[in-house]
This record gives structure tokens, sequence and C-alpha cells, in this order.
């Protein structure tokens, strides 16, 4: 149906939830539980649907991002600077922290493909350095630098598109069972020991700074709104539906394919890159290979994402100049790659930014629906259906944040 599914701004958000991370917990979630937790990603995909629903409307109508829609709908001082500093410390501290891991995720992918290549050996042994993350973080640096939105648009709807045909034919290849995994989307259920594994499959897709993202990016894609309101709505609609279900059954051919794999072997899983590297003698060499090639392309696509994002956020609360949005980015890329380059793990970092995502979550999607409820929105405020869903998925978020802090405090 012509204008019913398109790919745009919320390519971006499927882009940024299948990271290393997702992937990594889809991976084992599969290879722990098989097919029984389909169900939870669906969930999760339905979440962000509604969440990103909000936020790109508020970006359309207002013009305006999330940040700046904050900025200037809090005005009692002590509310509006602890939100600053909550989302000053989660979004850009912790993407600080989490860009490590997306780009250590790409080069397990890169490894797996070109790994064996000399020159790569040779700087390997004479620094003892992972080349490959200086390689990808000049791509993401290069991809932003350009500063061009339909640039980075169309980048993130190639690495989307790349990871899907890459992931949906490694499950093809691995040959799922397909009446158990309908069994799992139809007949939820919790395996035992399996309830902190459904609260992070969802909280690996549904996550605080892709809200900022879409929200700004809306804004900037529609900012001329030549054919009016109503129909950038309209193609916004058109291009959730297609990019977060498209994001979601990304989640679903990863854990198919450990399911397969993995469940009931007993072979042991510690993430991702085992699992590219198992699927040879199992499927072939064409199943590891596009493995690797989705793995490489859910990194590189988080690499990008997470610091514009963190970029945006920072720009809508303190009004930051274009030099200090760049510098932003370009910041958290470089300690990306430091970190991957090194070999290191920020653990008292990681452990801050999960306790501040862990609050901001909750705090953010509160956020979004008075927003979205604000009478500058005229008759796009949300309806009293869009509350009740609104209000649902704020209760899911209260679960995620209380998994969050749990395991900060208790790990």
């Amino acid at each position: 149906m012509k204008g019913w599914f398109q790919l745009g701004p919320a390519t971006l958000v499927a882009a940024a939830f299948i990271g290393p991370g997702t992937v990594v917990t889809a991976s084992l979630a599969g290879a722990h539980y098989g097919y029984a937790l389909v169900w939870a990603l669906v969930f999760s995909v339905i979440a962000t649907l509604i969440l990103q629903e909000m936020a790109s409307r508020l970006g359309i109508v207002t013009g305006k991002g999330l940040g700046e829609n904050l900025r200037d709908l809090v005005q009692q001082p002590v509310l509006k600077y602890s939100l600053y500093l909550l989302v000053i410390a989660a979004v850009v501290i912790g993407n600080s922290a989490y860009q490590g891991g997306n780009i250590t995720g790409a080069s397990l992918g890169a490894d797996a493909l070109w790994g064996e290549l000399s020159l790569i050996q040779a700087i390997r042994d004479s620094t003892g350095l992972n080349p490959w993350a200086l390689m990808i973080g000049v791509v993401a640096i290069l991809v932003l630098w350009q500063g061009n939105y339909r640039l980075i648009e169309r980048s993130l709807v190639a690495l989307v598109l790349l990871m899907s045909m890459a992931f949906l034919l490694t499950m093809v290849l691995t040959q799922p069972d397909l009446s158990a995994l309908v069994t799992g989307l139809v007949f939820p259920s919790i395996p035992d020991g399996a309830t902190l594994t459904v609260i992070a499959l969802i909280g690996t897709t549904v996550v605080p700074y892709s809200l900022f993202l879409h929200a700004a990016s809306s804004a900037r894609k529609w900012q001329d709104k030549t054919h009016g309101v109503a129909a950038a709505l309209k193609e916004s609609n058109a291009d959730l539906r297609t990019s977060i279900p498209l994001g979601g059954l990304i989640s679903i051919a990863v854990l198919s394919t450990a399911a397969s794999a993995y469940f009931g072997t007993n072979l042991p899983i510690e993430g991702a890159a085992d699992l590219a590297v198992s699927l040879e003698p199992l499927f072939g060499r064409a199943a590891t290979y596009l493995m690797a090639v989705g793995l490489l392309a859910a990194g590189l696509s988080s690499a990008i994402t997470a610091p514009l994002a963190a970029a945006y956020a920072l720009k809508g609360i303190l009004q930051l100049s274009n030099g200090a949005f760049r510098a932003t980015w370009l910041l958290i890329i470089v300690v990306g790659v430091v970190v991957s380059s090194l070999g290191l793990r920020p653990v008292s970092v990681i452990w801050f930014a999960q306790v501040a995502n862990g609050i901001l979550l909750p705090v953010i999607t509160v956020s979004v629906l008075f927003a979205v409820n604000s009478e500058r929105l005229g008759v796009y405020k949300n309806s009293w259906k869009q509350n009740i869903l609104g209000g649902l998925v704020f209760l899911a978020t209260l679960l995620l944040s209380g998994r969050s802090l749990l395991l900060a405090f208790t790990a």
C-alpha cells in the first residue's frame, strides 16, 4: 500500500537499539531459553512504537527536539536542573561509557571477516592494540562530520538493511523450529531464572536516548512542513510502522539463531562472538560470515547513533552552538575508540551510567507524556487512549528501572 511503509528518522532508532548489547542479550536469551522469550521482544517493539510515536509527533508539531521542549516546559528551578543533570549523566556520560562496547562489537564482526589479513595481524602483534577500533571510529566521524542529515539517514538505512539481510539469512540457514517460535510468540511464559533476561530484552530496546534522537531528527526532517503537519505525521507513522518492527524482527532472528545453535546443547556461550564462530561447523561458513556482517553493522550503527543522540540531548537542554554540538559527539567517539583499542572496561563509569539510566528511563517517559499533553500541541496532543498506552509503558519502565538499579547495586 503506497505511503503505508517507508524509511526515515525511525530508522535511526532501529539502528540505535540493534547494537552489540541487543545482539548479545538476544543471543543469550535464545541459547538459554530457546524460543520461549520471543514474546518479550514483541512487547518491547510495541512499547517502543508507543513512545517513539509521541517523541516524533512532539518534534514535528513543535519543530523542536525533546531537550528543547523539556527546557521550555519545566520551569521550576530545582526540577529543571535536576533533570538536566540526570540527562547529562545518563545520556552523555552513559553513551561515552557504552561507546567502547559499540566499537568493540563492530570490531568483533570485522575480525571474524578479515582478522586473518597479514596487515591486521602485524598491527595487533606490534602494538597490542585493536586496529579495527580506529577504523570504525574514523568511519563514524566521517559520517557525522558531514553534518548532512540526509547522508546520516541514508547511511543508517543502509546499515539497518544490511543487518536485516545478514541476521535473517542466518536464521534461515540455521533452520529454526517454527512451531516453537510461534508458541513463544503467542503464549507468553517466563522459564525458571529468566525474569532478568526478559527485563534485559525489553531494556535494550526501550532506551531513553532514542527519544531525544527521534524527536530531534523528526523536527529536522519535517522542519518545513511543506504539505502540512498532518501529512508529516502520516509520513512519520509510516516510517515507524516500517523501521521499529524491522528492528524487532532482527532481534527475533538473532534469538532464533542462538536457539537453533545452542539451546539444549549445554555448550558454553558468552555472547554474539561465540555464536558467530560456532555456526560454521553446524551450518557452514556462510552462516558465520552472515552473523559477522550483522554484528559489524550493528556495532557501527550504534557507534554512529549513540554519540549523535547524546549531542542532540545536550544541545537541546543547554542550547549548544553547532560547534559544541559537533565537539560532543566527536568526544564520545574518541572515548569509545580509546576504550576499545586498549581493551579497557571502565567499570566505575559503566556502573554510574547504569544507575543514571535506571533513574532516567521512567522520568523521561513521564516527561514525554507531559510534553505531548501540552496545549501547545493543539489538536495533536495525546488522546485518552494514547495516555492509557503511555501509562502502561511507564509501568514497564519502572520495572526496567528497578532492574537496572538492582543490578548496579548488587553486582
